[in-house]
């Protein structure tokens, strides 16, 4: 039976998917419905002999098809260096190709912390970079572009379709690092944030931002800082520039420590352009406000929270310390969809987590929600929790896409065979679905 536990007494039923990849662990953005109809999507590996996996799902035949392993398309098969484990972006497609990057999947605890390994074990070279990537829909052929400085990973990306410009920021140290694909130019422009994840707990340490957006009229690129910080770029400029006269310190979002791990801080968690307006559109992580950027202006304004009906009624932050990454415009290009945390109550009582964790990581049960919002007419809806047919949660979704049916594509743990895995599933159309 499904346990119900929303407002609105409604449940929506999930659809989990074994891809074959029985290594698979958390991943983060790495989903996309392209123009064919398809939805791709990358598996991560935890595994120092395995590279993350690709794969693509076909709505039509109702199956995922193996693709390619990002460690081989990064021609690193034979190289003995740690792997590429992860991608951590979003796909985007210009002109019948996918752009996307690759990011290390394993790391080496040091001070209690996960970091970029400073020493390979036995038989392996240390990370050599993350890679800017790119498939071509028609023909299959994937293409290793660049790699990043340092022996970075890549973290964060975003893509000027119009312009054929990349623009990621690494980890740990996160550099802003610019791609152009016309020229095939890779430039470094710099740390964004102190020393990042790679400082000092209470000294140099930021969280580094995971969502930047492109202004598709002037071609600027925009991040934040754990700090609250706006910082620009644009493809002709020599350096990185910080918006003056505003910031995201705002009150509704918290109080934080930038120093200090366990949030994201004042950073946005996620965030894109909304072209009929001119400006961007972003929540942020814990709180879970909606918010509205406008460049031009150089304004920040509160739109609505957009955390689900439980989460509002109850006044709880997000569970997952980082906040969510489900957040997206919908095909409509008016509709936002967000997958979200709810609270879960046992006797009546709500059960609560950690106060506190160091790390982006859930601080205690709960459950998925989906939940959309209308731009034109500020039009909020939970459309109610998702639950696996056995009843099971999906857990760890930090990801999400719309396929052209309106079925919402995520990756979320469940359990295979025993084993507790992250994979493909699919959320039927909120707006079709008859609940009763």
């Amino acid at each position: 039976m499904i346990p119900v536990e929303t407002v609105t007494d409604k449940a929506l039923t999930a659809k989990p998917y074994f891809s074959g990849f029985g290594l698979a662990h958390d991943t983060y953005n790495a989903i996309t419905a392209a123009s064919n109809g398809k939805i791709y999507y990358v598996l991560s590996s935890e595994s120092y002999d395995k590279g993350g996996q690709i794969y693509v799902y076909d709505p039509a035949t109702d199956r995922s098809e193996f693709l390619a392993d990002l460690t081989e398309i990064c021609g690193e098969k034979d190289a003995a260096t740690i792997p590429q484990g992860k991608s951590h972006v979003r796909f985007h497609e210009s002109g019948g190709k996918l752009y996307f990057a690759s990011h290390v999947g394993v790391y080496e605890m040091i001070d209690g912390m996960e970091r970029l390994h400073v020493h390979a074990p036995e038989g392996y070279k240390l990370y050599p970079g993350g890679h800017f990537l790119s498939y071509d829909l028609d023909t299959g052929r994937f293409e290793d572009l660049a790699i990043a400085p340092e022996g970075e990973g890549i973290i964060t990306m975003t893509m000027d379709k119009e312009r054929k410009q990349l623009y990621a920021l690494t980890w740990p140290l996160g550099y802003f690092i610019h791609y152009n694909i016309q020229t095939g130019e890779l430039k470094n422009l710099g740390l964004t944030c102190a020393r990042s994840e790679a400082g000092t707990v209470g000294d140099d340490y930021r969280t580094i931002c995971r969502s930047m957006f492109v202004d598709q009229e002037k071609g600027n690129v925009y991040f934040s800082t754990a700090e609250g910080s706006i910082f620009t770029y644009h493809p002709a400029a020599s350096a990185l520039e910080k918006l003056e006269g505003i910031d995201l310190k705002m009150d509704y979002f918290g109080t934080y420590d930038a120093t200090r791990p366990g949030s994201m801080g004042y950073n946005w968690r996620k965030i894109f352009w909304y072209a009929p307006e001119k400006v961007a559109y972003g929540v942020h992580g814990n709180s879970g406000y909606l918010f509205r950027f406008d460049p031009a202006e150089r304004k920040v304004e509160i739109v609505d929270r957009i955390a689900s009906s439980l989460s509002q009624k109850s006044g709880m932050y997000d569970q997952f310390s980082y906040g969510y990454l489900g957040f997206i415009l919908g095909p409509d290009g008016e509709t936002i969809y967000y997958l979200t945390g709810g609270p879960v109550y046992e006797n009546g009582k709500r059960v609560t987590g950690a106060s506190q964790i160091a790390k982006g990581a859930a601080k205690g049960i709960e459950n998925l929600h989906v939940v959309t919002y209308h731009l034109p007419t500020g039009t909020y809806k939970d459309h109610g929790a998702v639950f696996y047919p056995d009843g099971g949660r999906p857990t760890y979704v930090n990801s999400i896409a719309i396929g052209a049916d309106g079925n919402i594509y995520t990756l979320a743990r469940f359990n295979w065979r025993g084993n507790e895995i992250q994979d493909l599933v699919k959320i039927p159309n909120p707006f079709r679905l008859k609940i009763s």
